[in-house]
């Protein structure tokens, strides 16, 4: 009796610890990262005159699948619109589980704070993500309706106040490398926008018309992951030249669409 008296307060004394490890996660819980690059490439192109950037954001979840949150990168050369040279994206949208998968709708509202006037946009998107036996797929569509943002710019009365519309397409797709702590990653990207420069001198889709793709790997150590990538585009010489002094490196004239290795630092909480 004695023993089993002593079992049955230590089932008692253990039923707290159970409880807590099988404690229903909270409703709301808060991600984020903070990253150094070698260089910001925005869909191929360097926002940060091909020169390091630092990279931070948050994101708010609610257990119903609604996810508001921020991100920003330090600018320089063709994504200086003046101000901080900043660019603060607010991001807000519903992601929910469909079978093995995962969808997400949203929109980002791209800032550019103290900068030149007409430059913020807003870009509605969607993803599809989910698995292929060892690999992770994502594929997505972002399509910012006309603003004036993104419209032709010409020195003419004519131009000023025209708007165009921007349409972005992507694939995504990475796979572990087996008995290491590598991940293999690849990215294609086709940007469809206004064929010039936007109101202030820059745009979405510079070219109008281009591909952009990715291929790196990433090295996981605890909540860091290192990373080593490839990123090019298929915008000609004649294309980048046409768009000087806008579309260039102002150190040198050097494109800032050419191909580059990128190396990155990115530390998630």
């Amino acid at each position: 009796m004695f023993r089993h008296c002593i079992a049955v307060s230590l089932c008692l004394l253990a039923v707290p610890a159970v409880a807590q490890d099988t404690a229903p996660p909270p409703p709301v819980t808060v991600t984020g990262t903070v990253a150094l690059v070698s260089d910001y490439r925005f869909r191929g192109v360097s926002q940060s005159d091909e020169a390091f950037a630092l990279q931070g954001g948050a994101t708010l979840t609610h257990e119903s699948g609604f996810y508001g949150g921020f991100w920003g990168s330090n600018l320089a050369g063709w994504g200086t619109f003046g101000g901080a040279n900043l660019e603060l994206d607010l991001i807000g949208g519903y992601k929910r589980a469909i079978g093995s998968g995962t969808i997400d709708v949203g929109v980002t509202w791209y800032m550019y704070p103290g900068g030149a006037d007409t430059t913020d946009f807003a870009e509605p998107y969607a993803k599809i993500s989910g698995t292929l036996g060892p690999a992770t797929l994502l594929g997505g569509v972002a399509y910012a309706p006309k603003q004036r943002a993104l419209g032709n710019f010409s020195n003419t009365p004519q131009s000023r106040g025209q708007s165009e519309d921007n349409l972005y397409l992507w694939g995504d797709a990475s796979v572990g490398v087996p008995t290491t702590k590598l991940t293999a990653k690849a990215h294609i990207g086709y940007s469809d926008g206004n064929p010039g420069l936007g109101p202030n001198g820059t745009s979405v889709a510079p070219t109008g018309k281009y591909w952009d793709w990715l291929l790196g790997l990433d090295y996981v150590i605890g909540p860091v992951t290192l990373g080593a990538a490839y990123v090019d585009t298929d915008i000609s010489r004649s294309e980048a030249a046409y768009l000087q002094p806008n579309f260039s490196r102002t150190k040198n004239g050097e494109s800032i669409a050419n191909g580059k290795v990128l190396f990155s630092v990115t530390a998630a909480f």
